[in-house]
């Protein structure tokens, strides 16, 4: 059994490597299943037309629809439920987070992406602020 995630950051000009890899279960005696991952829901029709005249015929696709906005609420508050302390994002924020992302992608790894990046800005406003002191011979 070979799992392949992404594979859709193997395409190439030629689709060498891609071939080669959907050919390898193919071949005569092969007992290797392929189960490849990508996001690219196209990949064999756009990148690998060839393998419709294979004998075997076109790969199996499932299909696998993206989050909804409830499920990605639900992702992130569980992620975001395992820091320790108060809460990192407040609710408010999660909701338009996984509404804005479930109407773009709904992709998991954008939502958790901005929830990262939300915090990272807010960090490094946190760490330019100035903190006032009081100048030297001002106190009486």
């Amino acid at each position: 059994l070979l799992v392949l995630d992404e594979l859709d950051q193997l395409e190439s000009k030629g689709q060498d490597v891609l071939y080669t890899l959907f050919e390898w279960p193919q071949l005569p005696g092969s007992r290797l299943v392929l189960v490849g991952l990508a996001n690219a829901l196209d990949l064999t029709d756009r990148s690998l037309a060839r393998l419709r005249a294979h004998p075997a015929g076109s790969p199996r696709l499932l299909h696998f629809p993206p989050y909804t906005r409830e499920q990605l609420t639900c992702i992130l508050q569980e992620r975001l439920a395992q820091v320790a302390g108060e809460p990192v994002l407040d609710s408010a924020a999660l909701q338009f987070c996984a509404r804005k992302v479930s109407a773009v992608s709904g992709d998991a790894r954008k939502a958790l992406d901005v929830c990262r990046r939300a915090v990272e800005v807010v960090e490094l406003e946190v760490r330019g602020q100035t903190l006032l002191k009081p100048l030297p011979g001002g106190e009486s």
